[in-house]
């Protein structure tokens, strides 16, 4: 071999060993492709990002979600465009009122009239997480023909190394609006749905827990405390896998209520209920949730003690 090719190798295994210099395989895996993005931990699906407008059940036109979400054992957990609700997408961030100076454009629960334009994906392994960062522009054909932004999201998903039968997934979600009088707000009855959703798979022996203890569902909103357990036969060969939702203390309306449902529909931890409220054009607004995927139902971990350590974490 020549003295340039062993130069050149040199300088290729220097470069592999300042990229990974523990010499070992990377933990996290992110592949794109034209729809979105799909993240890997240890070569098992975590989840897929929908980047591109998808049309569900042949008349929503939905993106910026997550669908499929997986269990520790790669089952899938969530569900799109269920008969029941042809809308309702995995893991999303859906508000029914869109207003801009007193007046709707447009209704994001169903995306009508509503468009989101990921005009911006990035993705980051560093040790013991990766990174999903979104920007994301709100347009409507009843806001300047639907030639300008009227949001700017931002959204970070953070996924942390699973530990032993647990994986943490940590949302902020970042909204500033690019023009005055622009307002969100959730159904505009006395249920008020609306903002972090979850659509699971919902089994006959589905179990809701909370710092308070079992719960109930029931038709309007529930205070029950910062977090909220969703636990059942969701795994293969009737393994129970549990969900939990876990609210930070900086986001607005903590401890937020929620809107629960046993059976075709969604998990919510509402925000910010049926009246609306105003998007900044200065400091954004930002909502900061993170789910908890975990093995057995929830009297098999500590919910109390994630919450506790969630709470003291400092937002980036």
């Amino acid at each position: 071999m020549s003295l340039r090719n062993l130069l050149y190798l040199f300088a290729i295994t220097i470069i592999a060993s300042c990229n990974n210099p523990s010499g070992k395989e990377a933990l996290f895996t992110f592949k794109k492709n034209s729809a979105g993005v799909e993240l890997f931990e240890n070569g098992s699906p975590v989840f897929f990002y929908q980047q591109a407008q998808k049309k569900l059940g042949g008349e929503y036109v939905c993106n910026n979600y997550i669908h499929p979400l997986y269990n520790l054992y790669g089952d899938t957990l969530t569900e799109e465009s269920p008969a029941d609700h042809l809308y309702h997408r995995g893991i999303f961030w859906a508000w029914h009122q869109v207003y801009i100076n007193g007046q709707s454009i447009g209704d994001g629960w169903i995306m009508e009239d509503i468009s989101q334009e990921v005009a911006g994906l990035t993705t980051k392994v560093e040790e013991g997480s990766a990174i999903l960062g979104l920007k994301v522009l709100w347009k409507s054909p009843n806001f300047d023909n639907n030639n300008s932004a009227f949001i700017e999201e931002h959204t970070t998903i953070r996924v942390h190394k699973s530990q032993p039968g647990i994986r943490l997934i940590d949302f902020d979600i970042s909204l500033k609006a690019l023009t005055p009088g622009v307002e969100i707000g959730g159904s505009d009855n006395p249920k008020g749905y609306g903002g972090f959703c979850t659509r699971i798979k919902l089994p006959a022996d589905l179990k809701f827990v909370s710092e308070i203890g079992p719960v109930t569902p029931q038709k309007l909103q529930i205070k029950a405390g910062p977090w909220m357990d969703f636990s059942g036969s969701i795994g293969k060969e009737g393994s129970i896998t549990g969900l939990s939702i876990l609210c930070h203390p900086t986001t607005p309306n903590y401890p937020a209520p929620w809107i629960l449902r046993s059976k075709t529909s969604m998990q919510n931890i509402v925000f910010p209920g049926q009246e609306r409220v105003e998007v900044p054009t200065g400091e954004p607004l930002v909502l900061r949730y993170r789910l908890v995927i975990h093995n057995g139902g929830a009297s098999d971990i500590n919910i109390a003690q994630l919450q506790e350590e969630y709470e003291k974490m400092k937002p980036d």
